[in-house]
């Protein structure tokens, strides 16, 4: 299991976009991934749950990927969120 502090870091915050970026991303995926805001924690691969997170700019959250591609999905995650879901 690898567990990461990820900060949203788009001033837009998770919407609709970086929600699909990120669903679609870990969908590729065979390991289980997870975003934990606070006491919500949803499953990375839907989008509406990414967006029912309503994660705003700022906002840390915690990925926890467990599974057989554990370490290059939790690296691709990061990636999506350290270039601002390529939106500045």
């Amino acid at each position: 299991m690898i567990e990461k502090i990820l900060t949203v870091k788009n001033r837009a915050g998770i919407h609709a976009r970086p929600a699909a970026i990120i669903a679609q991303t870990a969908n590729k995926f065979k390991s289980e991934i997870n975003l934990t805001r606070d006491d919500a924690t949803v499953n990375a691969k839907s989008i509406m749950g990414v967006i029912a997170m309503g994660a705003g700019y700022n906002t840390q959250m915690t990925l926890t990927v467990t599974g057989p591609d554990e370490s290059e999905a939790a690296s691709v995650i990061e990636s999506l969120f350290e270039s601002k879901f390529e939106e500045e």
